[in-house]
């Protein structure tokens, strides 16, 4: 019997891209396996020791930066003029966990007492199992991967079906550095067999990042077990435009954080609550900048906004555009000012919607798409039952001259990060962390080191 395979199929064209055979389960127990026995030994080597194989890895990556860039383009469908900045992205991120990993995985040592030493040491797990998503195919897996080998465990990574050549641009790089063999492997699973994965023995900790649906999978999947989980979900992230807001800036860069990879960002902006007294204006430098957006084939230079991942995900956000329109929305772009948006394929214009509200799926359920809704209010104390009326909340902004306004609002609106001034960003010093169904668990800064060790205490008394 011919084993079974995976095949990727191009949003940019309909061609497949590539297949491989998909990893069979008497493979698998092998991996882990080998990630055990691998294990064994990373973890008795020095901190230093790890992230000079962990720098070798980023320098290997980033001297592959142009195929790297066309392969993501290929796989999902982001524009060429934009691919490139994950491998940055990735690189910035591996550098600043490798420059704080001696400091954050040191021992604690409490206030000395005579007679006695006392510390905590952070032990490494074991073998991390990171089941990375297609829409950030290197960002998303590098936030575990690069501070789990850091800690002294040993990494297998199963990537989205959808980009495969994302995993093995990993597995070329690390053996490029001569990374101890079964320190990182990579397998091309199956759902049932990446659940059983969960469930192996071998495996003590998962990183998930994806839907809210399969981060249920993956808890039940792991529920007889005692072992960590790390969830990243997505979200609906809101914004909130001031009155005092510099207006321009604000609708420049909400546009960008909204429409950006076709929308297809955790924590992409979704929804927008602007104050009366600036909405107006506002509207309309979000429209204009939208309008300004060339839709087409992603392989070309001059593409600023490219297909979805797959039809299907277009049909769901041309889906919620019609229901929120049918209740009384209106559009603000016309389609046929994008010729590339054709019914039924994964090209899809973008979308401004106003005259929304809660009643709407556009404004309270996921689209992970080229869209946005815009709603007036009349100030603050509207605006932040509106940003917490969400089952999300992986990022939400604020935008505003007043720092300390800014603060308040941080501390009322439930939400993993809080911005002001910006969107759509991870900065690697800070925790990058959801609440309410956008997940649970930390990764990168020194917190996210917590959920990839345990800590171990030594209580040595002198005779």
């Amino acid at each position: 019997m011919a084993a079974a395979k995976l095949r990727v199929v191009s949003p940019a064209n309909g061609e497949v891209v590539v297949e491989r055979a998909l990893t069979t389960g008497p493979q698998i127990d092998a991996v882990l396996g080998r990630a055990r026995a691998a294990q064994a030994d990373w973890r008795g080597r020095a901190i230093a020791e790890r992230a000079r194989f962990v720098g070798a890895f980023v320098d290997a990556f980033v001297a592959k930066r142009d195929a790297i860039a066309q392969e993501i383009t290929l796989q999902m469908g982001r524009p060429i003029a934009h691919s490139p900045g994950e491998v940055g992205g990735l690189e910035e991120r591996s550098r600043h966990m490798i420059a704080i990993a001696e400091e954050s995985l040191a021992a604690i040592e409490p206030a000395p007492r005579e007679g006695f030493r006392r510390f905590i040491r952070r032990d490494p797990l074991g073998v991390v199992l990171t089941i990375a998503p297609w829409n950030y195919p290197f960002l998303t897996a590098v936030n575990s991967i690069v501070p789990a080998l850091l800690a002294g465990n040993a990494v297998v990574l199963r990537h989205s079906s959808q980009t495969p050549l994302c995993a093995e641009r990993f597995a070329e790089a690390f053996e490029v550095a001569e990374l101890p063999e079964g320190v990182f492997q990579i397998v091309h699973a199956s759902h049932l067999d990446t659940q059983r994965m969960i469930a192996a023995p071998e495996v003590d900790f998962v990183a998930f990042t994806g839907s809210v649906d399969a981060g249920h999978s993956v808890t039940r999947a792991a529920a007889e077990r005692f072992i960590g989980i790390g969830l990243e979900l997505g979200g609906k992230d809101p914004a909130y435009v001031r009155a005092d807001a510099d207006v321009a800036f604000a609708a420049e860069q909400l546009a960008d954080g909204a429409f950006f990879n076709a929308g297809q960002s955790c924590c992409g902006i979704e929804r927008i609550y602007v104050d009366a007294a600036v909405y107006e204006p506002f509207v309309e430098g979000v429209v204009d900048a939208v309008r300004a957006y060339a839709l087409g084939d992603p392989r070309e230079s001059t593409t600023t906004l490219g297909p979805l991942v797959k039809p299907a995900a277009a049909d769901f956000v041309r889906g919620q555009t019609a229901q929120a329109l049918a209740s009384g929305a209106r559009a603000l772009i016309e389609p046929t000012s994008f010729p590339r948006d054709e019914a039924g394929s994964a090209y899809l214009a973008p979308q401004v919607l106003v005259d929304v509200d809660h009643s709407m799926r556009i404004m309270t359920q996921e689209s992970f798409g080229p869209v946005v809704g815009i709603q007036r209010v009349s100030g603050d104390d509207e605006a932040v039952p509106l940003m917490n009326d969400s089952a999300f909340g992986l990022t939400a902004s604020v935008w505003t001259r007043d720092e300390a306004a800014a603060i308040a609002l941080g501390t009322r609106v439930e939400t993993g990060t809080w911005f002001m001034n910006r969107c759509d960003y991870l900065d690697p010093a800070l925790a990058w962390t959801g609440v309410k169904d956008s997940g649970r668990g930390c990764t990168l800064s020194r917190v996210g080191f917590e959920a990839l060790t345990r800590p171990k205490s030594f209580h040595l008394r002198h005779a």
